[in-house]
């Protein structure tokens, strides 16, 4: 007789010891290869930021800088290139899943609700971007910020295409991996989901203090709201979109609106 088996359920199992430490190590080595790097990057960058002679607000820190000035062509190759790489951990947390059973379905990331989806984020990014904008500018008035510079990318056809592949790029890894990827393994590990939320919001604060207090406190907010929003609706693709709608507008609008607005804070 043939043996029946039941498919593969997306349920998030409890480990056994052993388990646990296997998922441990695999959490370790995700952050290492991606955001916790990127989280010790920005605390020594804000260290040196913070003993450098001056206050914090006479600093710039650039998102999406030119790396081969007066080389257009040359340059458009090593900004797709940094953009292909650094979604590289989004490929290999969707390559862990799959080896268990699953899929970056169970996460909520796949295309079958795109305008549910696209409303929700919508709505979440007008209501982050006008207050997040806020804390920014007062933080720098108050030098606790750095000047945040979205872009110094020279004035050439592909500026914008790139910097929206920017941003969505960075609203991939950063949602796919600290807020649907961690806060999965965490829940497998038991870890109670208060405790969870702070390590997501903690984490995504990190990788952004090299922008400074503000920038650090003001994502470790949106973290918290985006672990409540997602614990909500189980997705991550509507704050996927939300994240990626705030950094297209904060790329787009600065190449627009800079030295044009005396409100905006500029290098």
């Amino acid at each position: 007789m043939p043996v029946i088996t039941e498919p593969a359920s997306e349920t998030v199992e409890t480990p056994t010891q052993p388990r646990r430490r296997v998922l441990r190590s695999e959490v370790v080595l995700v952050l290492a290869l991606s955001l916790g790097a990127s989280g010790v990057s920005s605390l020594i960058s804000f260290l040196g930021s913070l003993t450098a002679p001056g206050g914090l607000g006479h600093k710039a820190a650039v998102l999406n800088g030119s790396r081969a000035v007066d080389r257009p062509w040359l340059d458009l190759a090593w900004q797709l290139f940094g953009i292909a790489t650094a979604l590289v951990p989004v490929f290999l947390v969707a390559h862990l899943l799959m080896r268990e059973g699953s899929s970056l379905r169970v996460l909520g990331v796949d295309r079958t609700r795109p305008w549910w989806d696209l409303g929700r984020g919508t709505a979440v990014a007008a209501a982050i971007g006008g207050s997040g904008l806020a804390l920014y500018l007062g933080a720098h008035a108050a030098g606790a910020n750095l000047t945040v510079v979205p872009t110094t990318l020279p004035d050439v056809w592909w500026r914008i295409p790139v910097l929206v592949l920017s941003a969505i790029q960075n609203a991939a890894l950063e949602e796919v991996i600290v807020l649907g990827y961690l806060l999965r393994r965490l829940d497998q590990l038991r870890v109670p989901w208060i405790k969870a939320v702070v390590i997501g919001s903690v984490v995504r604060g990190s990788y952004h203090l090299y922008q400074g207090i503000g920038g650090f406190f003001g994502n470790v907010v949106m973290g918290v709201l985006f672990c409540l929003l997602y614990r909500r609706w189980g997705r991550v693709m509507p704050l996927l979109v939300a994240h990626a709608l705030i950094d297209i507008v904060a790329f787009v609008g600065y190449v627009l609106l800079a030295g044009r607005v005396d409100w905006l804070p500029t290098a």
